[in-house]
């Protein structure tokens, strides 16, 4: 994967971002800035003309209640997630609908039973590919949609497999369950060039209508369709296609609410968009010249999407390598000066979604001030518990 074009400039980053009691702070920490939060949202509901209900956002990025609820305070209360703990967390913060945007099964599947019977107001529904999947929720109010592939191979149904999609919509409709409608990610456009990005993800939708046509001449009714994640919003948004049909389009980003530096590289910067998450480092030594060590590892700063995984905001001289598990070695460009031990950077990351994933809180900033702490509810996974099938169950009942 190369690497995106990480820029941000250093002087409106100093003036806006600096933590002035930062002394106190305990280090690695994660900041979040609750003003560029907002900012954030509003210009993603701007940008689809002020229709925030266009937006199914995924909270594998927001990860916090405290996030959630500030979707759900400026309309946007349809949302995405992964996980039942994101499903869980998103139902106690005032979603309305959540899409399960994830191939749940098994004890999986039945937790997510359990979460929608408790949130009774809550439209909750799940991904199926195959039959066997959509018939586990045979009995209960979960709707279903479809997952298209659309070329990125991770998961759901081939888009060109109509003959396949048919039979399972209508396998659906059959067992009398809620056949929703069809989810597309097309997430591997994200290297792509803005142009470039745009011509496939349009080539893409026409697929996914020929899907819904072919769904729609054999009797089955597509409520909704659920496309692009960050990199492909606006493409999809743009898609003219989209409009004026039966169905209702959704995009679902994620990455926006916060935004890193792979995000604001690969959108244009008329969005608005700005970055609300950094991680707080400190220099923790200085191993010879040209080099630093800071104490924000790949614990702390995800370094799934490569090296290197951050931008140290202000310091253009300073570029991180590769971490270990609580160290993250810096070189220091040649005539610059590198930072004393003890000093405090702060880091953009390259993902910021497993990075938030890394800690238990973030700190929240106002006016160049930590002032409060929240919890980053989402985070990783519920306790593992038994969700037994109905013969455990028995089983267990008879001894």
């Amino acid at each position: 994967m190369a690497a995106p074009k990480m820029l941000l400039p250093t002087l409106a980053w100093n003036e806006r971002f600096r933590v002035e009691n930062a002394d106190d702070v305990m280090t690695p920490a994660l900041l979040l800035y609750p003003d560029a939060v907002a900012a954030n949202i509003d210009a993603i509901v701007k940008s689809l003309s002020g229709d925030a209900s266009r937006w199914r956002a995924h909270v594998k990025t927001a990860k916090l209640a405290f996030t959630m609820r500030m979707l759900v305070e400026r309309g946007v209360a349809n949302f995405k997630c992964a996980t039942t703990l994101e499903l869980l967390v998103a139902c106690e913060s005032g979603a309305t609908d959540v899409l399960v945007a994830y191939p749940v099964v098994g004890a999986n599947a039945r937790r997510v039973r359990q979460i929608a019977d408790a949130f009774p107001n809550v439209r909750v529904s799940i991904l199926a590919e195959n039959e066997a999947q959509a018939m586990q929720w045979r009995g209960s109010r979960i709707g279903i949609f479809l997952d298209i592939n659309p070329g990125m191979d991770r998961t759901g149904v081939e888009q060109d497999h109509h003959s396949e999609i048919v039979a399972l919509a209508q396998a659906i409709k059959n067992a009398g369950l809620d056949f929703r409608g069809l989810h597309y990610y097309d997430g591997h456009f994200g290297n792509f060039t803005e142009s470039e990005r745009n011509a496939a993800a349009h080539e893409g939708y026409k697929h996914l209508l020929a899907v819904v046509a072919a769904l729609e001449q054999n009797g089955a009714t597509v409520n909704e369709v659920i496309t692009a994640g960050t990199p492909t919003f606006l493409a999809s948004a743009s898609f003219s296609g989209f409009r004026d049909k039966k169905f209702v389009h959704r995009i679902s980003p994620g990455t926006v609410v916060y935004n890193d530096a792979t995000s604001l590289a690969q959108l244009p910067a008329s969005l608005g968009l700005q970055p609300a998450v950094f991680v707080m480092t400190r220099v923790v030594s200085h191993p010879h010249a040209g080099r630093i060590t800071c104490d924000a590892g790949h614990k702390s700063v995800s370094a799934d999407a490569g090296l290197p995984t951050s931008v140290v905001a202000g310091h253009p001289e300073l570029t991180p390598l590769g971490p270990s598990e609580e160290h993250l070695p810096m070189a220091v460009a040649e005539g610059a000066a590198a930072p004393k031990v003890g000093e405090i950077l702060y880091l953009l990351p390259r993902h910021v979604c497993p990075t938030v994933n890394n800690f238990d809180v973030a700190l929240l900033v106002r006016n160049k001030r930590v002032e409060s702490s929240e919890k980053v509810s989402a985070r990783g996974r519920e306790m593992p518990q038994l969700q037994p099938t109905a013969q455990f169950r028995s089983a267990a009942h008879e001894s």
